[in-house]
């Protein structure tokens, strides 16, 4: 999914030094210094690589992280958010859900081509975006030759006078259409229906895992059959816009440029690699766990993906893997496959104290996204310092009696303990309701002390 950020927080327009790359990481993520500093380290290698001479940068290759800790400690999160930092096609994958060559599934090269399809759509929004003023002129004048058809000349008339009193009529009507008082009004307009073949395709497979490009084989298939349809102006207005932008943005301009962006700052975070560590046994359900690792190889140490919006090299792709690695261990993966990752970084698992500031410091925090819910229906929620301090500590506690997740339990706790205040919220007749710690205890303690319980619930 692509992200967006203003030019000046882009390292590659105003230049974020690493400190201040971890200062922006820090507002989303507690904790976990050692992994912010090398994600920091990676991003401005980018930025320095392109002020390299190109025969020199062609040899300078990113340098691969590999996360180790446990679930909810903030793996996915600092990957998420040093993408949204970079303004970079991001994509994250699990490697469970890839298969050796062979079986049937998802091939890695997958991978590659969903990015690519990403850095589309953001380019693509991005070219719209630039047009959008054009787009909505020409859109607009469409409009009004919709709601104002030409009428033909009759015998007779004074053309000159004729043509001022559209031009009048035209103005007027522009008026209205700005002034949202034509928007009950319908037109009719030509729309163009999206047509796709019958067609068997295997499952876990997609046509373009298939490597088929069929729009460009058989063309006629797919450009769909014109027909009329009505519609509100508001509606015809927002798909005459698309259509303008659609005309005045180049497609092949925007593929290469999403191909460029891919190879330049592509980030690939790839999840639950220790699923796929592990020597090979011979037998049972992990017998494709090595070719996985050997078909990903590739795709980390650089080799061209062919796509339909053209063919990819993936040697300046930054990838981040990451894992628990409870059952096996970094050194279970293939030699070849540890060489590439060379940044190793352990993750902190998190505490009572961590979780206090979880839920209080991030510009995301559980906290305000709860009161900010409740205000939508008129309630007015308020935390007290002790309450915060107990929602924590009973979190922690679970984690240690069950398993432990991480900070995902800070969402299955509050959830809990605001389930009558969620469900009443509406129908309350008091708008002002004040958490203490003896709404956590009475809510929250006997759940969090009984381990059977707290299994199941929490």
């Amino acid at each position: 999914m692509p992200f967006y950020l203003p030019a000046s927080l882009n390292p590659l327009s105003g230049g974020l030094t690493p400190r201040q790359i971890v200062a922006e990481l820090d507002k989303y993520v507690i904790g976990q210094h050692k992994a912010k500093r090398a994600v920091a380290i990676a991003l401005r290698n980018r930025l320095r690589r392109q002020q390299l001479a190109a025969e020199l940068a062609a040899e300078v290759t990113p340098k691969n992280i590999l996360m180790i800790g446990p679930t909810g400690v903030g793996k996915t999160e600092i990957a998420r958010r040093l993408a949204r930092l970079a303004q970079s096609p991001f994509l994250k994958v699990e490697a469970s859900r890839f298969t050796e060559v062979g079986y049937v599934g998802r091939d890695v090269e997958s991978m590659i081509r969903d990015l690519v399809e990403i850095a589309v759509a953001m380019v693509r929004d991005e070219r719209y975006r630039e047009v959008q003023a054009t787009a909505e002129e020409k859109a607009e004048e469409r409009l009004l030759d919709l709601l104002l058809p030409a009428r033909p000349p009759a015998a007779g008339d004074d053309t000159a006078a004729r043509n001022e009193h559209a031009a009048q009529t035209r103005e007027w009507l522009r008026a209205q259409l700005r002034e949202g008082k034509l928007d009950e009004r319908t037109v009719e307009l030509e729309t163009r229906e999206q047509s796709m073949p019958m067609m068997q395709v295997i499952g876990g497979t997609s046509m373009d895992d298939l490597g088929l490009n069929l729009k460009d084989m058989l063309p006629g298939l797919f450009q769909g059959r014109g027909r009329s349809s009505t519609m509100k102006v508001p509606d015809a207005r927002a798909h005459l816009i698309q259509e303008e932008q659609q005309k005045l943005v180049d497609a092949e301009t925007i593929d290469r440029t999403a191909v460029d962006r891919v190879e330049q700052s592509g980030i690939i975070f790839v999840d639950e690699i220790d699923k796929i560590a592990g020597r090979e046994g011979g037998h049972g359900p992990d017998v494709s766990r090595e070719g996985v690792q050997r078909d990903i190889l590739p795709i980390i140490e650089g080799t061209t993906v062919n796509t339909k919006h053209g063919m990819v090299r993936t040697d300046h792709i930054l990838f981040v893997a990451a894992g628990a690695f409870h059952v096996s261990k970094p050194s279970d993966l293939i030699p070849e496959l540890q060489g590439r990752f060379p940044i190793r970084v352990e993750l902190d698992a998190l505490g009572r104290d961590e979780f206090v500031r979880i839920l209080r410091e991030p510009r995301n925090a559980l906290i305000t996204q709860y009161v900010g819910l409740m205000a939508t229906e008129g309630v007015t929620l308020t935390f007290t310092d002790g309450a915060i301090d107990r929602i924590a500590e009973l979190a922690a506690l679970v984690n240690e009696r069950t398993e432990n997740i991480g900070a995902r339990r800070l969402h299955t706790v509050m959830e809990k303990l605001l389930d009558a205040v969620s469900f009443d919220g509406p129908d309350l007749l008091e708008k002002s309701i004040t958490i203490d710690t003896s709404y956590v205890d009475a809510t929250l303690a006997d759940i969090a002390t009984n381990e059977d319980l707290s299994r199941y619930i929490l």
